[in-house]
Protein backbone atom coordinates (compact mmCIF):
# COMPACT_ATOMS: atom_id res chain seq x y z
CA UNK A 1 0.00 0.00 0.00
CA UNK A 2 1.57 3.54 -0.73
CA UNK A 3 1.76 5.98 1.69
CA UNK A 4 -0.19 9.05 1.35
CA UNK A 5 2.39 11.21 0.19
CA UNK A 6 3.20 8.82 -2.06
CA UNK A 7 0.83 9.41 -5.59
CA UNK A 8 -1.01 6.47 -7.26
CA UNK A 9 -2.22 5.63 -10.75
CA UNK A 10 -4.66 4.07 -12.96
CA UNK A 11 -2.74 3.29 -16.39
CA UNK A 12 -5.37 2.62 -18.94
CA UNK A 13 -4.72 -0.66 -21.46
CA UNK A 14 -8.32 -1.99 -22.22
CA UNK A 15 -7.89 -0.76 -25.90
CA UNK A 16 -7.64 -3.35 -29.14
CA UNK A 17 -5.08 -3.61 -31.30
CA UNK A 18 -7.02 -3.50 -34.27
CA UNK A 19 -5.39 -0.02 -35.92
CA UNK A 20 -1.90 -1.65 -35.15
CA UNK A 21 -2.96 -4.68 -37.21
CA UNK A 22 -3.03 -6.99 -33.76
CA UNK A 23 -5.13 -9.48 -32.70
CA UNK A 24 -3.72 -9.08 -29.22
CA UNK A 25 -4.15 -5.95 -26.89
CA UNK A 26 -2.92 -3.02 -28.13
CA UNK A 27 -0.53 -2.98 -24.43
CA UNK A 28 0.70 -6.24 -24.97
CA UNK A 29 2.22 -5.25 -28.26
CA UNK A 30 5.69 -5.52 -27.47
CA UNK A 31 8.71 -2.86 -27.96
CA UNK A 32 11.96 -4.46 -27.85
CA UNK A 33 11.31 -7.52 -26.07
CA UNK A 34 8.73 -5.87 -23.22
CA UNK A 35 4.72 -5.11 -23.58
CA UNK A 36 3.89 -1.39 -23.97
CA UNK A 37 1.96 -1.46 -20.71
CA UNK A 38 5.27 -2.56 -18.96
CA UNK A 39 7.22 0.75 -20.48
CA UNK A 40 4.49 2.92 -19.50
CA UNK A 41 4.37 1.45 -15.86
CA UNK A 42 7.72 1.57 -15.37
CA UNK A 43 8.03 4.93 -16.24
CA UNK A 44 5.25 5.69 -13.85
CA UNK A 45 7.37 4.13 -11.36
CA UNK A 46 10.24 6.24 -11.93
CA UNK A 47 8.81 9.09 -11.90
CA UNK A 48 7.56 8.80 -8.26
CA UNK A 49 4.23 7.11 -8.68
CA UNK A 50 3.30 4.30 -5.74
CA UNK A 51 0.55 2.08 -6.48
CA UNK A 52 -0.79 1.19 -9.83
CA UNK A 53 -3.76 0.15 -11.20
CA UNK A 54 -4.20 -1.61 -14.70
CA UNK A 55 -7.46 -1.48 -16.42
CA UNK A 56 -6.88 -4.12 -19.06
CA UNK A 57 -9.53 -6.38 -21.26
CA UNK A 58 -11.29 -8.92 -18.59
CA UNK A 59 -10.38 -11.72 -21.22
CA UNK A 60 -6.60 -10.78 -20.85
CA UNK A 61 -5.91 -10.20 -17.15
CA UNK A 62 -3.78 -13.32 -16.59
CA UNK A 63 -1.72 -12.44 -19.78
CA UNK A 64 -1.07 -8.46 -18.29
CA UNK A 65 -0.11 -10.07 -15.14
CA UNK A 66 2.13 -12.03 -16.08
CA UNK A 67 3.75 -9.35 -18.20
CA UNK A 68 4.29 -7.08 -15.12
CA UNK A 69 4.95 -9.40 -12.91
CA UNK A 70 8.37 -7.78 -12.14
CA UNK A 71 6.70 -4.77 -10.85
CA UNK A 72 5.42 -4.66 -6.96
CA UNK A 73 2.74 -2.57 -5.93
CA UNK A 74 0.49 -3.14 -9.25
CA UNK A 75 -2.45 -4.43 -9.80
CA UNK A 76 -4.86 -5.09 -12.73
CA UNK A 77 -8.40 -4.73 -13.07
CA UNK A 78 -11.26 -5.40 -15.66
CA UNK A 79 -12.02 -2.20 -17.63
CA UNK A 80 -14.78 -1.18 -19.10
CA UNK A 81 -16.11 -2.68 -22.90
CA UNK A 82 -17.56 1.29 -22.94
CA UNK A 83 -15.17 4.20 -23.22
CA UNK A 84 -11.72 5.15 -21.32
CA UNK A 85 -13.88 7.18 -19.05
CA UNK A 86 -15.93 3.85 -17.66
CA UNK A 87 -11.89 2.13 -17.45
CA UNK A 88 -10.58 4.86 -15.33
CA UNK A 89 -13.61 5.05 -12.85
CA UNK A 90 -13.02 1.34 -12.52
CA UNK A 91 -9.18 1.44 -12.02
CA UNK A 92 -10.13 4.17 -9.57
CA UNK A 93 -12.41 2.35 -7.43
CA UNK A 94 -9.70 -0.61 -7.47
CA UNK A 95 -7.40 2.09 -6.13
CA UNK A 96 -9.88 3.25 -3.57
CA UNK A 97 -9.21 0.25 -2.05
CA UNK A 98 -5.58 -0.41 -1.86
CA UNK A 99 -4.61 3.21 -0.36
CA UNK A 100 -4.33 6.47 0.54
CA UNK A 101 -3.03 8.78 -1.40
CA UNK A 102 -3.74 12.22 -2.10
CA UNK A 103 -2.83 12.74 -5.63
CA UNK A 104 -3.59 10.35 -8.29
CA UNK A 105 -2.18 9.97 -11.63
CA UNK A 106 -3.99 8.86 -14.80
CA UNK A 107 -1.76 7.27 -17.94
CA UNK A 108 -1.87 5.76 -20.81
CA UNK A 109 -0.46 2.70 -21.63
CA UNK A 110 -0.18 3.76 -25.30
CA UNK A 111 2.33 6.28 -24.13
CA UNK A 112 4.54 3.87 -23.37
CA UNK A 113 8.01 6.00 -23.20
CA UNK A 114 6.97 9.19 -21.63
CA UNK A 115 9.88 10.64 -20.12
CA UNK A 116 9.91 9.84 -16.13
CA UNK A 117 10.53 13.62 -15.96
CA UNK A 118 7.37 14.49 -17.45
CA UNK A 119 5.58 12.42 -14.60
CA UNK A 120 7.65 14.35 -12.01
CA UNK A 121 6.92 17.65 -13.17
CA UNK A 122 2.93 17.05 -12.92
CA UNK A 123 3.79 15.54 -9.52
CA UNK A 124 5.40 18.69 -8.41
CA UNK A 125 2.63 21.05 -9.73
CA UNK A 126 0.19 19.49 -8.46
CA UNK A 127 1.99 19.27 -4.94
CA UNK A 128 2.59 23.00 -5.30
CA UNK A 129 -1.02 23.59 -5.24
CA UNK A 130 -3.01 23.15 -8.26
CA UNK A 131 -5.71 20.35 -8.62
CA UNK A 132 -5.30 19.17 -11.59
CA UNK A 133 -2.60 19.19 -13.96
CA UNK A 134 -1.56 18.37 -17.86
CA UNK A 135 1.30 17.87 -20.00
CA UNK A 136 0.95 19.77 -23.22
CA UNK A 137 3.21 20.37 -26.23
CA UNK A 138 2.98 23.28 -28.82
CA UNK A 139 0.85 22.23 -31.59
CA UNK A 140 2.64 22.76 -34.98
CA UNK A 141 0.29 22.01 -37.83
CA UNK A 142 -2.52 24.54 -38.72
CA UNK A 143 -6.05 23.33 -37.26
CA UNK A 144 -9.36 23.62 -38.71
CA UNK A 145 -13.18 23.04 -37.19
CA UNK A 146 -15.54 21.83 -39.37
CA UNK A 147 -19.19 21.45 -40.04
CA UNK A 148 -20.96 17.85 -40.53
CA UNK A 149 -20.59 18.45 -44.13
CA UNK A 150 -17.17 18.64 -44.33
CA UNK A 151 -17.12 22.44 -44.60
CA UNK A 152 -14.28 24.68 -42.75
CA UNK A 153 -15.94 26.09 -40.30
CA UNK A 154 -12.58 27.99 -38.26
CA UNK A 155 -9.11 28.30 -37.91
CA UNK A 156 -8.29 28.41 -34.36
CA UNK A 157 -5.02 30.73 -33.11
CA UNK A 158 -2.19 27.86 -32.84
CA UNK A 159 -1.11 30.54 -30.03
CA UNK A 160 -4.00 29.26 -27.93
CA UNK A 161 -3.87 25.58 -28.75
CA UNK A 162 -1.83 22.97 -27.51
CA UNK A 163 -1.67 18.90 -27.88
CA UNK A 164 -2.19 17.56 -24.25
CA UNK A 165 -0.70 13.96 -23.75
CA UNK A 166 -0.72 11.78 -20.27
CA UNK A 167 -0.04 11.38 -17.23
CA UNK A 168 -2.74 13.84 -16.02
CA UNK A 169 -2.10 14.71 -12.26
CA UNK A 170 -5.27 15.61 -9.82
CA UNK A 171 -5.82 15.68 -6.38
CA UNK A 172 -7.81 12.67 -5.32
CA UNK A 173 -11.06 14.47 -3.86
CA UNK A 174 -11.11 16.81 -7.19
CA UNK A 175 -10.81 14.07 -9.60
CA UNK A 176 -13.74 11.62 -7.75
CA UNK A 177 -16.35 14.58 -8.11
CA UNK A 178 -15.24 15.19 -11.59
CA UNK A 179 -16.13 11.42 -12.63
CA UNK A 180 -19.23 11.09 -10.42
CA UNK A 181 -20.57 14.31 -12.08
CA UNK A 182 -19.81 13.14 -15.60
CA UNK A 183 -20.57 9.22 -15.00
CA UNK A 184 -23.54 8.87 -17.31
CA UNK A 185 -21.43 9.86 -20.25
CA UNK A 186 -19.08 7.39 -20.05
CA UNK A 187 -21.66 4.78 -20.91
CA UNK A 188 -20.88 5.09 -24.76
CA UNK A 189 -17.60 6.07 -26.33
CA UNK A 190 -19.01 8.88 -28.23
CA UNK A 191 -20.57 10.49 -25.26
CA UNK A 192 -17.54 9.75 -22.88
CA UNK A 193 -15.04 12.41 -22.00
CA UNK A 194 -11.50 11.93 -23.91
CA UNK A 195 -9.64 12.81 -21.11
CA UNK A 196 -9.76 13.13 -17.39
CA UNK A 197 -9.11 16.99 -17.43
CA UNK A 198 -12.07 17.39 -19.60
CA UNK A 199 -14.16 16.22 -16.76
CA UNK A 200 -12.56 18.41 -14.24
CA UNK A 201 -13.27 21.50 -16.78
CA UNK A 202 -16.76 20.61 -17.13
CA UNK A 203 -17.35 21.13 -13.04
CA UNK A 204 -15.63 24.51 -13.15
CA UNK A 205 -12.36 23.63 -11.90
CA UNK A 206 -9.59 24.95 -13.12
CA UNK A 207 -6.66 23.03 -14.89
CA UNK A 208 -2.81 23.76 -15.24
CA UNK A 209 -0.57 22.70 -17.82
CA UNK A 210 3.43 21.75 -17.92
CA UNK A 211 5.73 20.74 -20.14
CA UNK A 212 5.15 17.75 -22.14
CA UNK A 213 7.30 15.67 -24.14
CA UNK A 214 7.68 14.47 -28.04
CA UNK A 215 8.66 11.28 -26.66
CA UNK A 216 5.33 10.78 -25.23
CA UNK A 217 4.27 10.11 -28.30
CA UNK A 218 0.80 8.02 -28.38
CA UNK A 219 0.62 4.03 -30.35
CA UNK A 220 -2.13 4.46 -32.68
CA UNK A 221 -0.82 3.44 -35.84
CA UNK A 222 1.99 0.96 -37.39
CA UNK A 223 4.31 4.10 -37.63
CA UNK A 224 4.11 5.19 -34.55
CA UNK A 225 4.99 1.54 -33.49
CA UNK A 226 7.68 1.86 -35.60
CA UNK A 227 8.93 5.56 -34.11
CA UNK A 228 8.57 3.91 -30.64
CA UNK A 229 10.59 0.92 -31.26
CA UNK A 230 13.38 2.70 -32.75
CA UNK A 231 12.72 4.96 -29.49
CA UNK A 232 12.86 2.11 -27.21
CA UNK A 233 16.03 0.15 -28.82
CA UNK A 234 18.08 3.45 -28.18
CA UNK A 235 16.92 3.25 -24.25
CA UNK A 236 17.78 0.28 -24.02
CA UNK A 237 21.11 0.13 -25.44
CA UNK A 238 21.59 3.40 -23.53
CA UNK A 239 20.56 1.61 -20.28
CA UNK A 240 22.91 -1.30 -21.29
CA UNK A 241 26.04 1.07 -21.58
CA UNK A 242 25.42 2.48 -18.25
CA UNK A 243 24.70 -0.89 -16.40
CA UNK A 244 28.31 -1.86 -17.59
CA UNK A 245 29.96 1.63 -16.84
CA UNK A 246 28.68 0.34 -13.44
CA UNK A 247 30.35 -2.95 -13.35
CA UNK A 248 26.95 -4.57 -13.23
CA UNK A 249 27.05 -6.82 -16.54
CA UNK A 250 23.34 -6.52 -16.97
CA UNK A 251 22.06 -6.42 -20.64
CA UNK A 252 18.52 -6.69 -19.35
CA UNK A 253 16.28 -3.47 -18.27
CA UNK A 254 14.90 -3.46 -14.88
CA UNK A 255 12.02 -2.02 -13.53
CA UNK A 256 12.33 0.45 -10.92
Amino acid sequence: MSSQSEPCAVLTAAGSGSRLGCECPKALVELSGRPLVWWAARGLRAGGVGSIVVTAPASSIEEFRRALADIDDLGVVAGSDHSRQESVALGLAALGERNAAAIVLVHDAARPLTPSQVTARVIDAVRGGAGAVIPVLPVTDTLKTVGPSGAVTGTPRRSNTVAVQTPQGFRWELLMRAHEAGASLGAKEATSATDDAGLVEAIGAAVQTVAGDERSLKVTRPLDLALAQLLAAEEMSASSASARSRGEGSDRLRAP
